[in-house]
């Protein structure tokens, strides 16, 4: 093949490419036993490459949110837009949840045709409930039936010996201390003490935005000199940090396909056998999430471009964000693709700056479409697979947790994991149930991170669009 042909290709053709070549290289490595190799030498890539993006993350979030600010021009536009842009992510957060509680009710991937084994999962559950003091959550007691008893000592004894994970648990221990919070306390995470120590910790972004939309509210009161030589010097800022993100994204085919050969290895480790549930995932529920993923982003996002932004084609839109969508894949990290998805909506989609600014990072934080969808369907077949049928009450707590939670998570990968904890919780059922779907997490991860990154691009459509819209009206009223 030309080489000067391949070096011309699209960069999201080049990524694609790369993420391809580190899956069948991972598939090789497992096959001879190569996993060491890509641990030391491989995978160290991949984290070198989440480490710049991180490095740009943050310190672009700061200077573009204040610049965008700035460039509103004063603070009635700025409480329109911060109005407008959480709406549209409430909405959507809320459709995602009901879409997936839709179709894990209408494919109920957690029935099973073996009856010994929902009686098992069923008795596994009464015991943990009855152990815990958990609510009861129907009027259905197997461990109380004579013709059980024998079921229930089996099950009882392959718990006693049962040891939890160290991963689980310190997630589970990191759900509990989230609920024993105050119900303001996403309030007081959201003001920083300290700046720099925000700044030093991209898990803390929501308080990095909060300083950048504080500083830049404030710059809007200061005389127009002074606000012309700081405007001037954070717009510079955020070009520069464009430029780097310029210089990485050059070299992201490389680092693309060292992130995905590390990720399946460590996964499979030298077992190919392991190779299986990782794509077979594991069979109906991933099915189920995968679907719903796919409605989301071909389906209702289509939908509400063509009536919320007429005139815009959705294929244009998928491929003008299709190398924040490639990155956000095999990142897992909404947070680590933000550089690129402001890049993409500026160069591809040409969404003035002050949209990007404003509506990308706060969406990076609190718009988890992919993630809400994920847990609706999460909770509902881990309840199915435990013989548990959850009532319309119980289900519309997973829609307000499942939203509230989105809220706070970290754009970081399997921070799912811990809201899903919580959403187990709000409706009691058993948080270590989730060592039955960890084993997948992370493919799973990576498509629901597209979602998430895809529907932040789309708010930003819209938010811009109907910005622009509002500013031609207001001048033809002027006229």
């Amino acid at each position: 093949m030309n080489i000067s042909k391949i070096t011309s290709w699209p960069l999201h053709w080049k990524i694609l490419s790369g993420m391809l070549l580190g899956i069948v290289y991972a598939i090789a490595s497992v096959q001879l036993g190569w996993s060491r190799f890509t641990s030391d030498f491989i995978a160290p890539f991949g984290t070198i490459f989440m480490n710049l993006l991180k490095l740009i993350a943050v310190p672009l979030v700061l200077f573009s949110i204040i610049s965008g600010i700035a460039g509103l021009g004063s603070p009635e536009s700025l409480g329109r837009l911060g109005l407008k842009t959480l709406s549209i992510y409430l909405g959507t957060t809320i459709v995602a949840v009901s879409l997936g509680l839709l179709l894990v009710n209408l494919l109920k991937p957690g029935k099973s045709n073996d009856s010994e084994l929902i009686l098992e999962n069923r008795i596994r559950y009464e015991l943990w409930k009855s152990s815990t003091g958990a609510e009861d959550l129907d009027e259905i007691c197997q461990i109380c039936k004579p013709e059980n008893q024998e079921v229930v000592e089996r099950v009882r004894a392959a718990t006693a010996t049962f040891s939890s994970e160290e991963a689980i648990e310190s997630k589970i221990e990191k759900a509990k201390q989230t609920q024993s919070r105050g119900p303001l306390s996403f309030l007081v995470d959201m003001v920083p003490d300290n700046i720099f120590t925000s700044l030093n910790d991209s898990k803390l972004m929501i308080q990095v935005i909060f300083f950048g939309i504080f500083f830049g509210i404030s710059l809007l009161y200061v005389s127009i000199e002074r606000q012309a030589v700081l405007i001037s010097f954070f717009q510079a800022t955020t070009d520069v940090f464009l430029k780097m993100v310029d210089f990485v994204m050059q070299a992201s085919p490389f680092f693309v396909f060292a992130l995905m050969a590390a990720t399946i290895s460590q996964i499979a480790g030298d077992d190919v056998s392991k190779m299986l549930p990782v794509f077979a995932s594991l069979g109906l529920y991933s099915i189920t999430i995968v679907f719903g993923l796919v409605l989301m982003a071909f389906v209702i996002y289509p939908l509400v471009i063509h009536y919320l932004a007429p005139g815009i084609r959705y294929t244009d839109f998928l491929k003008a964000i299709s190398p924040a969508q490639l990155l956000a894949f095999s990142s897992s990290s909404s947070a680590a693709t933000l550089p690129v998805t402001i890049e993409c909506m500026e160069e591809n989609m040409k969404v003035d700056k002050k949209y990007t600014a404003f509506v990308l990072p706060i969406g990076a934080t609190v718009n988890m479409d992919g993630t809400s969808l994920y847990q609706a369907v999460a909770v509902v077949f881990l309840a199915q697979l435990h013989g548990v049928d959850l009532n319309f009450v119980q289900q519309l707590t997973i829609v307000l947790t499942a939203t509230l939670a989105s809220i706070g998570a970290a754009a970081v990968p399997s921070a799912g994991l811990i809201m899903l904890i919580i959403v187990l919780n709000s409706v009691g059922l058993n948080p270590a149930w989730i060592a039955i779907i960890l084993p997948i997490d992370r493919i799973l991860d990576m498509c629901r991170t597209v979602v998430n990154v895809t529907g932040d691009a789309m708010v930003c459509t819209l938010v811009a669009k109907s910005e622009e819209y509002n500013h031609s009206i207001s001048n033809e009223k002027g006229r």
